[in-house]
């Protein structure tokens, strides 16, 4: 038998309510213990850094306290300065993307500052 879309709507509406309706006599029947509510966690951004490695002064033993920089990667981070931005560090070839998404967010590239003179 096929029904046409007014009638399958109309089935929807009608058994919808209770299908969809819990059971409420066999809740009666099981006491449950008391359930606290959840709240829902807060919103949480980017962790904050209290001090950032910058790449263009730091020294090898600075560059090594970073997540995946070991000795041959702040070498290589030492070798290819200056760097005017961070993302040169894969730009350079200097890291691959992986290693740099995992300190993308410690380090900066500070450009060095030129003395002030009179000019």
């Amino acid at each position: 038998m096929r029904l046409s879309w007014l009638g399958a709507t109309a089935a929807a509406v009608i058994a919808g309510p209770a299908i969809a309706a819990p059971n409420t006599t066999a809740a009666a029947a099981e006491p449950r213990a008391s359930v606290p509510a959840t709240q829902p966690l807060p919103h949480r951004g980017p962790a904050v850094v209290e001090h950032y490695v910058d790449l263009n002064s730091a020294s090898s033993k600075e560059l090594m306290t970073l997540p995946g920089i070991g000795d041959a990667e702040a070498k290589r981070i030492i070798a290819n300065r200056p760097y005017l931005t961070k993302t040169e560090l894969v730009t350079k070839n200097v890291l691959p993307i992986g290693p740099f998404l995992s300190v993308r967010r410690l380090v900066v590239a500070m450009p060095k500052t030129a003395p002030k003179g009179k000019s």
